[in-house]
């Protein structure tokens, strides 16, 4: 950056990006990637300043400048932090509890939900994974069943227009990659910057989806966002990190390449250049015995069957989520 200078007031850069063309300064990065986040979300229709959005928050750099963005933007926003219980040897779930409650101690006026699976369930994700089938190995499909469930109770019941997630350019390219790679044409179907309502599942939005993970990171430095450094220690050998890997490769030879292949999809769908028929269109959805949540499985849904035989199981949402005002 040694020279480089801001496009809009010559003063000393802090970043360049090299597919925008453009180099800028603190004080106007932030404000580029504050009014970008804004463009997305009015080019997708994500939510407007009359709806309620609940962010989900893990404690990392995506999550909280997403909350930080949207609340700067004066949209309603509140936070969720679901508290896996992993440890990874460093208390990751106790560093990034922290880190969100920190956050949040700078903005009391919005609510911020914590649901602690230990507390609610009996178990953590670590111990659910090692007693079930499903969790063999890594719990990461555990993880992730657990998670989207949590979410989308939470924002269902507590009447939030949006679900919204920090998802950057680099997540959503790397899923595409796999996604194609094994041509997986239902999950294709499916990846978008806004997943609609229906049948019991709550609206899904991911304003960062244009951002590269170094312009996320970026931002969060120069906000002086305090946020977990370390990565779920469960994620080591991930498939996701391989295909980032690779597509980092890509994009040092073909800067933009990333933004291009995502982009381009989205569009390309848009237009009905490609179609997709998703896998579950055919699965009729009702509602689980136990949750009520939607699913395709006869009597009770994956997540309630996790908890057969444990004395806790799956309750209204006023016993599951602590809310912090």
């Amino acid at each position: 950056m040694a020279g480089m200078r801001c496009r809009k007031c010559h003063a000393p850069a802090v970043i360049n990006m090299r597919h925008h063309k453009l180099a800028l300064c603190a004080e106007h990065y932030l404000e580029w990637f504050v009014a970008q986040t804004q463009r997305a979300i009015e080019k997708y229709h994500m939510f407007g300043p009359e709806h309620r959005v609940l962010v989900a928050v893990s404690g990392g750099k995506d999550s909280l400048t997403l909350w930080d963005v949207l609340l700067q933007l004066g949209y309603q926003a509140d936070g969720l932090y679901i508290d896996l219980g992993i440890d990874g040897g460093f208390g990751y779930s106790k560093i990034s509890r922290e880190k969100v409650l920190a956050f949040h101690a700078q903005h009391p006026d919005r609510q911020l939900h914590i649901v602690d699976v230990r507390e609610t369930y009996g178990e953590s994700v670590p111990e659910v994974a090692r007693r079930t089938r499903r969790g063999r190995g890594k719990p990461c499909s555990v993880c992730g069943l657990i998670k989207r469930h949590i979410m989308n109770r939470v924002a269902r019941e507590g009447g939030y227009y949006a679900l919204a997630t920090g998802h950057n350019l680099d997540d959503e390219a790397a899923v595409l990659f796999q996604n194609v790679l094994h041509w997986q044409t239902g999950y294709l179907a499916r990846q978008a910057p806004v997943l609609e309502e229906g049948e019991g599942l709550a609206r899904k939005v991911k304003p960062l989806c244009r951002f590269y993970e170094r312009e996320v990171a970026a931002y969060a430095l120069l906000r002086g966002i305090d946020y977990i450094y370390e990565e779920c220690p469960y994620s080591v050998g991930a498939k996701t990190i391989y295909y980032k890997e690779l597509l980092n490769q890509l994009e040092l030879k073909s800067p933009g390449a990333k933004h291009q292949f995502y982009l381009q999809f989205l569009e390309a769908r848009k237009r009905g250049r490609i179609t997709f028929t998703e896998d579950r269109e055919a699965a009729e959805l009702h509602p689980c015995e136990r949750c009520g949540q939607p699913t395709t499985a006869p009597g009770l849904c994956a997540f309630c069957r996790l908890w057969e035989g444990r004395e806790k199981t799956p309750q209204p949402l006023v016993a599951t989520s602590e809310s912090v005002e």
